[in-house]
Parts: C-alpha cells; sequence; structure tokens
C-alpha cells in the first residue's frame, strides 16, 4: 500500500540510524566470529593427528561454515549501509513535503491531514467563499498547492519502495556458493541506487542484447473485492504470502530470441468471480496453499521456435471453473493434496503452437479441464484438454494448442507475398522464353 500525506509526516526516521548502527555491530561481530572460528575450529583440527574421511568431511562442512560467517558479514554491513542511505534520502525528501506546507500556511493555505490545502486567508477565516471575484482563484490555487504536496509525498513513497527492494534482495541468497540457494547473501549489495533499482538491467555480448529483472518480495497480504457492476464481473480476492521471488531474461540478436522466466512463492490465496457480460457467462472459485515454482524457457525466431516449461507445487488445492461466450467454451474441476511436478514442450510455427503436458503426483488428487477457443488476455486462443487422477501415487497428461490470430495473418501475408513474387518471376521467364 502507497505511503499518504499522515504516513510521511508522522514517520520516525531516526529508527532507521539505530536500526543501521545495530546491522553494523552485528556484521562486525560476524568478522569477528568468522576469524575465530577458522582459527579454533578447521586450522587447529589440520595438525595431522586426525585423518582420513571423516575429517575430510569435517574440513568441507568447517569451510562452508567460514563462508557462511563471511556472508553474514558481507550481508548485515551492506544492510547497515543500505538504511544509513535510506535515512538520507528519506529525510531529505520529506523536508521537500514539509517546507511546501510551510510555503502554503505562510501564503494563507491550511493543509489538512490528508495533504489537501484550503485558503484561508491571512486572518485564518474562510474568505474564499465570502469573495467571489477571488473564489475561482482561490480553489486553482488551493488545488495547484495540493498537487505539489501530492507529487512530493509520492517522490517520498517511490524512495521508500526503491529501499524495500533493496533491503529485500540484499538478505535474499540465490547464489549457489557456500552451501547453495538459502543461506546469507555473499554478494548483497550495499549501494542504493544499484539495488533498489526496478528497472531491468541491459547489455550487449557479442551481438546479443539482454536484458533482465529481478524482484522479491514478502511477507505480505490483501484482500480486494470489485463489482458486480455493468459490464463486467464480480470478484473477491485473498492472499498471504511468506514470500514471491520473479527472475527473467532474455537475449536477442536480430530475429532470434532466448528468454526465461523463473518464478517462485509461498502462501496461501483464494479467488471467487462470476458474472454474465456481453463476452459470455463465466464463474471461477479456487483456493491454494503451499509452495509453488515456475520455469519456462523459449527460442523465438522469424519463422518458428520452441518451447519448455516445468512446475512444481507442495500442498493442497482445490476450483472449478466455467466459462461460455463468443470466445469459446471451458470447464473444468480440481482437488489436490500433497506434492506434483509438471513438464510440458512444443513447437510454434506461424502463428500456431503444439504442445503436450505431463504432471507427476504424490498424494490424493483428481482434475478435468477442457478448453476450447479461450481467447485469454494475451490475444490467442487457447484449445487443449487434461485428466488426471491420483489414490496415492499418479499424474496427469494433456494436450495443448495455442494460436496467435496476429501471428497467422502475418504468415499469411507473407506467403501471398511469396506467391506473387514466384508468379511474377514465372510469367518474366515464360516472356523471355518466347
Amino acid at each position: 500500500m502507497p505511503l499518504g500525506y499522515q504516513d510521511v509526516m508522522s514517520a520516525d526516521l531516526s529508527q532507521l540510524v539505530d536500526l543501521a548502527k545495530a546491522w553494523q555491530h552485528m556484521g562486525e561481530r560476524f568478522g569477528e566470529l568468522m576469524g575465530a572460528y577458522v582459527k579454533h575450529v578447521p586450522r587447529a583440527l589440520a595438525n595431522g593427528n586426525w585423518q582420513g574421511e571423516s575429517f575430510s568431511a569435517h574440513q568441507m562442512n568447517a569451510r562452508s561454515t567460514a563462508f557462511e560467517f563471511a556472508a553474514a558479514e558481507t550481508e548485515a554491513l551492506a544492510v547497515a549501509s543500505l538504511l544509513r542511505q535510506a535515512h538520507v534520502e528519506l529525510t531529505r525528501l520529506r523536508e521537500v513535503v514539509r517546507d511546501l506546507v510551510t510555503d502554503a500556511e505562510d501564503r494563507g493555505y491550511e493543509v489538512d491531514s490528508s495533504g489537501v490545502a484550503t485558503y484561508v486567508g491571512s486572518d485564518k477565516k474562510r474568505t474564499a467563499g465570502n469573495d467571489p471575484g477571488h473564489s475561482a482563484a482561490c480553489v486553482e490555487a488551493a488545488q495547484a498547492w495540493t498537487d505539489k504536496i501530492a507529487k512530493a509525498v509520492k517522490a517520498v513513497d517511490e524512495a521508500d519502495q526503491k529501499v524495500k527492494r533493496a533491503l529485500v534482495r540484499a538478505v535474499s541468497d540465490l547464489s549457489t556458493d557456500g552451501d547453495g540457494i538459502g543461506g546469507f547473501n555473499a554478494h548483497a549489495e550495499s549501494d542504493l541506487e544499484m539495488a533498489g533499482s526496478a528497472r531491468p538491467t541491459r547489455t550487449k555480448i557479442d551481438g546479443w542484447v539482454s536484458k533482465g529483472s529481478f524482484d522479491a518480495t514478502g511477507p505480505g497480504a490483501d484482500v480486494t473485492l470489485s463489482g458486480p457492476g455493468y459490464g463486467r464481473q464480480g470478484m473477491a480476492k485473498a492472499y498471504a504470502d511468506l514470500f514471491h521471488m520473479t527472475a527473467q531474461g532474455s537475449l536477442t540478436r536480430g530475429e532470434m530470441k532466448l528468454s526465461g522466466i523463473a518464478d517462485a512463492n509461498g502462501g496461501v490465496r483464494a479467488s471467487a468471480s462470476g458474472g454474465i457480460t456481453e463476452a459470455g457467462i463465466d464463474g471461477t472459485a479456487e483456493v491454494s496453499g503451499g509452495l509453488r515454482a515456475f520455469t519456462e524457457g523459449r527460442f523465438e525466431s522469424d519463422f518458428a521456435g520452441i518451447y519448455g516449461r516445468g512446475t512444481g507445487f507442495t500442498g493442497g488445492e482445490a476450483g472449478a471453473n466455467v466459462s461460455l461466450g463468443a470466445d469459446g467454451f471451458s470447464a473444468g474441476g480440481k482437488a489436490f493434496a500433497g506434492g506434483k511436478v509438471s513438464a510440458a514442450g512444443g513447437a510454434e510455427a506461424g502463428g500456431i503452437s503444439i504442445g503436450a503436458t505431463g504432471e507427476a503426483w504424490a498424494g490424493p488428487g483428481v482434475e478435468a479441464d477442457l478448453t476450447f477457443g479461450e481467447k485469454n488476455d494475451d490475444g490467442k486462443f487457447h484449445i487443449g484438454a487434461d485428466l488426471g487422477a491420483s489414490p496415492i501415487v499418479g499424474g496427469k497428461v494433456g494436450a495443448e494448442i495455442v494460436i496467435d490470430p496476429g501471428k497467422v495473418a502475418d504468415t499469411a501475408n507473407d506467403a501471398a507475398d511469396a506467391v506473387g513474387d514466384m508468379a511474377g518471376s514465372l510469367k518474366k521467364t515464360i516472356t523471355g522464353l518466347l
């Protein structure tokens, strides 16, 4: 949820300084512990008196422990640096808001707890309504002050979001060094601008243009309700995430593109929607809880492409859906508890992709889906069927066809142009022979 005017004005930013000191002390202490551990454990035992496989295993584990001590030092010092920079930047931006409020008040305006300015005059009486000749001008000027204050508050909120991204990334270990993913972050970035950037990084490698981004959030929770209203469906959503991480990247060179995405989250979520619109009738309901991960890789060119994806889920889920309208018909239902992994692969040419899906289940469940001609938000038509069952161990198999109308039309136009060119060439050849 974005910060509001009152949040900005009442926040105690001095706590950031206290937290930075605590993280700095913790980082320095981790460095001292790492030095003491290396001296008194692996080095002390490497005197030749202990040998064999158990000694080798111990030394390997000791190196991992020493690595984590060093990584903890790096992470803690990075967080301390980020908190100090956050205090400086947020304090500066809040002073901009306060200065605007002071300037507005000096010119006869009053700013309420929502950041809305109203002209009250130098004698603090509401003269705007008593002076018809200046009423419109006063209201317009008050709105200008309100807009300036709102813009300054937004700048504080954007900086706050940048700090959040930087701190989450600093304490997220995604490298495979040490004991692997999930330990302390040995590569924590201490620069706020770099660590908190929301923009993807771009580089060039031998003619290839690379693009990538990473985002991590959590814990978090939210509930949203909408509709029902004219021309739209009613919807209710709720979620509570312990974490949610997404990484994506691509390499592009001319008409060739390699791309991939990985997403993981843990938590619970529930949703329900239904309505009758000009597009048809639909209704869905779903609830799930557990750990979920998704990854996909693609190769695309100007004429064809291939794709592969995999997913994993541990937890429980149940749901049902039905849709009937101008874009097609789809219906399905599912109930599952346990763990499952899935894989899918296929090929695409001329705007039409055909693929197969498979899923392995460990736990009881049943699921069936039929989709025919359903048009998703991406503008593509989907045709497919899935069927799965598992008393204890089982799985699901299915097929999928995706039609991209835009690519199909482009392919048809290219084919027509090619036939026209060929016909023209043949005509010239025959004319030349005659």
